[in-house]
């Protein structure tokens, strides 16, 4: 059975799960409200603060649903009470970021500046101008901000220029050594 599917999921106080028609979840806590649909093949149950995910049967498929599940809620519950968070770091000779209003500026190299509307449910903190940090309550929606973020300019290996995440190791390369031969 899956040690991750098996684990029960707490729910702190303050935090309000429902669990509606065809397995659609509401989680709504101080950070905000997230609702998702999870498989309906995979049965949610709510036992006093903890919530349970079982499956029918051991199917491959349902096999793969039964952790997929549990870990889509958890993140449900964790980004409503912690929420979730990326950091980036520009890296370059003349490479900055800024926040104007609702807007991501960033001038990376290129001869216009590149800038970001901030979507809805992510908030956007620039603390200094080589450092871009995005946080919000859902996890999906704030990796996948970041990797667009981290698109625009990602990193090259001889350099070491572009926009990285701050726990991210760029492997090097050497340059060219300019030795002829004869």
């Amino acid at each position: 059975m899956s040690r991750i599917g098996r684990t029960p999921i707490s729910v702190p106080a303050g935090v309000e799960v429902k669990i509606g028609d065809d397995n659609l979840v509401t989680v709504k806590g101080p950070k905000g409200t997230l609702t998702q649909k999870l498989s309906s093949a995979m049965t949610l149950t709510q036992e006093g603060g903890e919530l349970h995910v079982t499956r029918p049967n051991d199917l491959k498929e349902n096999r793969s649903l039964h952790g997929l599940t549990r870990t889509l809620l958890h993140n449900m519950v964790v980004g409503v009470t912690e929420g979730f968070k990326k950091e980036l770091d520009v890296n370059g000779v003349g490479y900055r970021v800024a926040k104007d209003g609702k807007k991501l500026v960033m001038n990376i190299g290129f001869s216009h500046q590149v800038t970001m509307e901030e979507p809805d449910g992510i908030t956007i903190d620039v603390p200094n101008p080589n450092k871009i940090i995005i946080s919000g309550a859902d996890k999906q929606k704030v990796g996948q901000f970041a990797a667009e973020v981290r698109e625009k300019r990602p990193p090259e290996p001889y350099k070491g220029k572009g926009i990285k995440y701050t726990d991210e190791v760029i492997r090097r390369k050497e340059g060219k050594t300019g030795v002829k031969k004869k």
